[in-house]
C-alpha cells in the first residue's frame, strides 16, 4: 500500500518524512530519550505539585548602538553633544519657532530619559520630535526612529510599535550602520518569537559583516543567531553559534562579545539540566569579567549561578551567590533593572526554603519598581510569583487576587498589538502561567465553573479576536484596532451547549513544579476536564497526571507526558483494531486518561453532537481512534468534531450564518461551484535550507479521488497543469465548496509564524516566468489574507491538521482557512493512504448529499471506510474543525 502523500517539516535544515511505525519501531527510535528519562526516574519520588512560578536568566540581546555605562543602547543625537536640557530649554526653542531647534531640544530630552531608563518618557518626546523632523531633517528622523526602536524593545514591548520603527530605520540607515539596522531588527524579530525572521536578518547581517571584513559584527551575529536556535529548540546548532561567536571574540580579543558568549553557552546547558557545563561555562565568564573588571557582566554570571545552586536545591549558595551580584549592581552599577530582576529571582530562593515573608519582601519590591517603570511584563511575573507563595500557604483568596491582576496587566500588552495576529499568537506563549495557575486556585476554592471561565478565557484568545474582526467587516491586518473580545461567561457558554444541542468537553492540562531528586522540575500535575451538556448542566472530572512520571516501586521506570502518549498512539495507527486490545496500547491509555472519567457524562445516542475542545499536546490527539476497554473505537459510539475553545466554537456558527445571508443575495451561478483540484503538476520544494529544491511526486491516486469526487458532484476537477496556483485562486472566492487533494507541506515558509502550505501547479507551466509568488505553494499565509465564501474546505491531503502547537490552538492551514471565514474545515492528522482516503471522501460526500450535518457524514464514511481497511491509519486523519450544519 503506498502512502497518499508525503509529509514534509521544513525548519530550516531539517526534512522530517512521517511513517507509521509499531510500538517496537518507535521504542527503538527514541531509545536514547526513553534511556534519559529512566535514568532520570530510578529516584523520583513523590513529592506536592507547586503552582507555577517564573525564572529569568540574567541574559540579554546585544542592541546595536552607543552603549552607556549602565548597558544601555542608544543612537547619539549629531551636533548635540549636551543632552543636560530641560523643559526650560524646550520652552524657549518653542518661543524661537525654528522647528528644527525644537526637534533637536523634544530628541534631546527624549535621549536624556532614555539614558536613565525611562522609557515611556522617552518614546513620548521622541515622537513628538519625530512629527516635526519628517520631511525637515533626514538624518535627525533616521536617529529618531532607530532610539523610538529601542526604547521600545529596551522597555520590554518586542511588537508592533518596536517592529516598525526598527524597519523604518532599516530603510533608512546607509552603509555600516545598516549592520547595526539589521541586528536590532532582527533582535525584535526574535523577541516576538519569529524565529524564521529574525535567522534571515541576522543571516543578512552576517553577509554584510563579512563583506565590511567587520569581524566584531559577525561575531555577535555568531551569538545572536545562537540565542535563536536556543529559543526553537535546537540547542546543538545554538551551542555550535555561540562556540563561533566565542572563538571568533577571542581571536579578535573582544571581551564584551566573549563574555556574552560564555554566558550565553551557560544558560542554554542550563536548560539542559547540564549544571556541571552550565557551571563552567558561568565560572569562565565570572573570570573574564573580573580581569576585564566588565561589573554588569561580573553580576550577571554571579546571578546565573545562584540560578544554577536554586534548581539544584542548594538554596544557601544561590542566596549567597545573588548576594554579591546585588551588591555590584546596587554599590557599583546602580542599575535599577538587574538590582530588581535579582531580587525576583531571590524570591524564589526563599520561597523554596519556606520563608514567605521574605520571599514576599522581594517579590514587593520587584514589583513597585516594576508598576512605577510601567514594566508590564515584569509587573505579571512578580505577581505570579507572589500568588505561588500565597497559593502554598493556603490564602487562596490573595493568590486568585494576584493572579487575577497579573492576566489583566499582561492582557492589556496583547492590546498594543493591533491586529498583527502573529505577534499575539507569540506573546500568549509566554502568558500561560497565570492562567493555568489560576485555574488550580479556583478549583481549590471549589468553584468549577470560574475555573472554565479562565481555561477558555487563556485559550485562542487571538484566533477569537481575529474572527471577530472578520464578522465585524475588518479584514486587513492593518485596520484600526478594535477594543478587546470579551472572554465567554459561564452563562454564554452554558448557552452555545443548548443552542447548538451538542455536548462539550474541555480538557486543561495543568503543569505544576515538582521538587524531584532534589532538583525543581517543571511537571505535568493533572488534567482538567469540563463536560458541558446540552441542557447546560456543567461538570468537572480531574485526572492526576502524575503517576505517568512518578516511579512507583524499584523497578527503572520511563517518565511519560501525556505528548509521550500522544507520540506512540500516532506511531502505532498502522495496527488493526485485534492488535490494540492490550490494555496498554497507547490508544487504550489515551480512551482511559481522556474518556473513561467523563464516559457517563457523554450521550447514548451516537447521533448526538460531541465537541471537543483539546489543550496543548492533545490538539493532535486522533479523538476518533480512542478505544475503550471492549474494543469500540470512540466513534463507534460518538458523531465528533474539534474546536480550539468554545468561543471559536460559537464564532463559526456565525461564519455560517453570514456565509447564509451572503448567499442569499447572490445568484445560484454566482456561488454555486465546487471547486476539486487533485494531482496538480508538482512544485519544487526546498527541503533543507542550502539544497537545491526537489519536485515533490505525483499522486496518481489523488487525482482519481478527485474525478471521482467531481462526477458525484456534477462538477469538473482541476488536475495536472490546469491546477495552477493562480487559476485556483481566482476560482476559490467563487466556490462553495473547496476539495484539494495534493501534497500538504508544514514549513514556515515566509517565516510569519504561520506553517503550513499546499502544493498546486507552478504558474511558471503557463507563463515561463518564474517568482517566489509562482512557486506553486499556496501558503497559509496567504490563504490568512484571502476573503472566501465556501462553506467547506477539505484538504485531503497530509499533516494538514498539524502546524505549530501553541496556547492559541495550532497555527497552521487549518487555522487560516478559518480565518479567511471558512465555517467547517475538514483535515488530516498524518499521511493518509491512497485506496483508504479514495474511499472515505466519497462515502463523506455521498452522506452528505443525504443529510447535511458533516459530522455525522464524516462518522459513517469512517464508518464504512472501516470495515474494508480496518486499521486506525486508513480510516482515523481527517478531523472536522469547527461548525457542523
Amino acid at each position: 500500500m503506498l502512502l497518499k502523500k508525503i509529509s514534509f517539516s521544513i525548519c530550516f535544515t531539517l526534512l522530517f518524512i512521517w511513517q507509521p511505525l509499531s510500538c517496537q519501531q518507535f521504542a527503538a527510535i527514541s531509545a536514547e530519550r526513553q534511556s534519559e528519562k529512566i535514568a532520570q526516574s530510578k529516584q523520583i519520588t513523590q513529592t506536592s505539585a507547586q503552582p507555577l512560578t517564573l525564572y529569568q536568566p540574567l541574559q540579554r540581546l546585544q542592541w546595536e548602538g552607543e552603549t552607556s555605562k549602565t548597558g544601555i543602547a542608544y543612537f547619539p543625537i549629531e551636533g548635540l553633544p549636551d543632552i543636560s536640557v530641560s523643559e526650560a530649554d524646550l520652552d524657549i526653542a518653542r518661543r524661537s519657532q525654528d522647528p528644527k531647534l525644537v526637534a533637536k531640544t523634544l530628541a534631546a530630552l527624549g535621549l536624556s530619559h532614555h539614558l536613565q531608563g525611562e522609557y515611556d518618557k522617552a518614546i513620548d518626546y521622541y515622537q513628538q520630535a519625530l512629527n516635526i523632523a519628517r520631511n525637515l531633517d533626514s538624518t535627525l528622523e533616521t536617529t529618531l526612529l532607530g532610539n523610538l526602536g529601542l526604547a521600545h524593545v529596551q522597555s520590554g514591548n518586542y511588537y508592533a510599535e518596536a517592529v516598525d520603527y526598527l524597519a523604518q530605520y532599516l530603510t533608512a540607515a546607509q552603509d555600516r550602520k545598516k549592520l547595526q539596522a539589521f541586528g536590532n531588527l532582527a533582535n525584535a524579530y526574535f523577541g516576538t518569537d519569529l524565529y524564521v525572521k529574525a535567522i534571515e536578518l541576522h543571516q543578512k547581517r552576517l553577509t554584510l559583516s563579512r563583506k565590511f571584513k567587520d569581524q566584531v559584527s559577525e561575531a555577535k551575529t555568531f551569538s545572536d543567531l545562537g540565542m535563536v536556535y536556543q529559543a526553537l529548540g535546537e540547542r546543538a546548532k545554538a551551542i555550535q553559534y555561540q562556540e563561533q561567536a566565542l572563538t571568533l571574540a577571542q581571536n579578535i580579543k573582544n571581551q564584551s562579545i566573549e563574555s556574552l558568549a560564555l554566558g550565553n553557552l551557560g544558560v542554554i546547558y542550563q536548560s539542559q539540566r547540564n549544571y556541571a557545563k552550565s557551571t563552567e561555562y558561568q565560572q569562565k565568564r565570572l573570570t573574564l569579567t573580573r580581569q576585564s573588571q566588565d561589573l554588569r557582566g561580573e553580576a550577571e554570571a554571579l546571578g546565573n549561578l545562584g540560578g544554577i545552586a536554586y534548581f539544584q536545591g542548594n538554596y544557601q549558595e544561590a542566596i549567597a551567590q545573588y548576594e554579591q551580584a546585588w551588591n555590584i549592581a546596587w554599590n557599583k552599577l546602580r542599575d535599577a533593572d538587574l538590582i530588581y530582576r535579582i531580587r525576583g529571582n531571590q524570591g524564589l530562593i526563599y520561597a523554596q526554603m519556606g520563608n514567605s515573608d521574605k520571599a514576599l519582601e522581594f517579590y514587593g519590591q520587584y514589583l513597585r519598581y516594576a508598576a512605577s517603570r510601567s514594566n508590564r511584563r515584569e509587573e505579571g511575573i512578580a505577581r505570579i510569583n507572589a500568588a505561588a507563595v500565597r497559593f502554598q500557604s493556603g490564602n487562596l483568596d490573595a493568590a486568585a487576587k494576584n493572579l487575577q491582576a497579573a492576566i489583566e496587566t499582561w492582557e492589556s500588552l496583547r492590546s498594543r498589538l493591533g491586529n498583527n495576529d502573529s505577534f499575539k499568537v507569540s506573546i500568549f506563549e509566554t502568558q500561560n502561567a497565570p492562567y493555568s495557575n489560576l485555574q488550580s486556585v479556583l478549583v481549590a476554592q471549589n468553584q468549577p465553573e470560574a475555573a472554565l471561565e479562565i481555561s477558555e478565557r487563556g485559550r485562542a484568545r487571538a484566533f477569537a479576536e481575529l474572527l471577530d474582526r472578520r464578522l465585524s467587516g475588518l479584514s486587513s491586518r492593518k485596520e484600526t484596532p478594535r477594543s478587546p473580545l470579551a472572554s465567554l461567561t459561564i452563562a454564554q457558554i452554558k448557552q452555545i451547549a443548548q443552542k447548538r444541542r451538542a455536548t462539550l468537553v474541555e480538557y486543561s492540562i495543568i503543569p505544576a513544579q515538582f521538587n524531584v531528586n532534589g532538583k525543581l522540575e517543571t511537571r505535568e500535575s493533572e488534567l482538567l476536564i469540563w463536560v458541558i451538556q446540552p441542557t447546560g448542566t456543567v461538570t468537572l472530572r480531574r485526572v492526576d497526571l502524575k503517576p505517568l512520571w512518578q516511579c512507583q516501586d524499584a523497578q527503572p521506570c520511563a517518565p511519560e507526558e501525556l505528548s509521550d502518549i500522544v507520540s506512540l498512539g500516532r506511531a502505532t495507527l498502522n495496527e488493526d483494531s485485534q492488535a490494540t486490545q492490550d490494555a496498554a496500547h497507547p490508544l487504550r491509555r489515551l480512551h482511559e486518561l481522556l474518556i473513561q472519567p467523563i464516559s457517563d457524562l457523554l450521550p447514548q445516542d451516537p447521533n448526538a453532537q460531541v465537541v471537543f475542545v483539546p489543550h496543548r499536546s492533545l490538539l493532535l490527539v486522533p479523538f476518533t481512534a480512542l478505544q475503550d476497554a471492549k474494543g469500540k473505537f470512540l466513534i463507534e459510539q460518538h458523531t465528533i468534531s474539534i474546536s480550539p475553545s468554545i468561543q471559536v466554537l460559537d464564532l463559526t456558527d456565525q461564519l455560517r450564518k453570514k456565509l447564509d445571508t451572503v448567499s442569499q443575495k447572490q445568484t445560484e451561478k454566482q456561488l454555486s461551484e465546487a471547486l476539486i483540484i487533485g494531482n496538480p503538476v508538482m512544485p519544487k520544494v526546498v527541503t533543507e535550507v542550502g539544497e537545491p529544491p526537489e519536485q515533490l511526486p505525483p499522486l496518481p491516486g489523488s487525482e482519481q479521488e478527485a474525478k471521482a469526487i467531481s462526477q458525484m458532484l456534477k462538477s469538473s476537477a482541476l488536475v495536472g497543469e490546469a491546477a495552477t496556483k493562480s487559476n485556483v485562486l481566482q476560482r476559490m472566492n467563487r466556490a462553495r465548496l473547496i476539495h484539494l487533494a495534493t501534497h500538504g507541506l508544514m514549513g514556515d515558509f515566509v517565516g510569519l509564524g504561520v506553517p503550513g502550505a499546499i502544493a498546486l501547479a507552478p504558474d511558471t507551466i503557463a507563463t515561463g516566468k518564474p517568482s517566489l509568488e509562482e512557486n506553486g505553494l499556496l501558503t497559509a499565509n496567504e490563504i490568512f489574507d484571502l476573503k472566501l465564501n465556501a462553506e467547506l474546505v477539505v484538504l485531503s491531503a497530509c499533516n494538514t491538521g498539524r502546524g505549530r502547537i501553541t496556547g492559541d490552538g495550532v497555527v497552521g492551514l487549518s487555522r487560516a482557512l478559518i480565518a479567511a471565514q471558512v465555517p467547517s474545515v475538514v483535515v488530516s492528522l498524518w499521511a493518509v493512504p491512497d485506496e483508504a482516503t479514495a474511499l472515505l471522501m466519497t462515502e463523506f460526500y455521498r452522506n452528505l448529499q443525504q443529510q447535511p450535518n458533516k459530522a455525522q457524514a464524516l462518522r459513517q464514511a469512517m464508518l464504512t471506510t472501516m470495515k474494508q481497511y480496518p486499521a486506525p491509519l486508513n480510516w482515523a486523519a481527517f478531523m472536522l474543525i469547527g461548525e457542523t450544519h
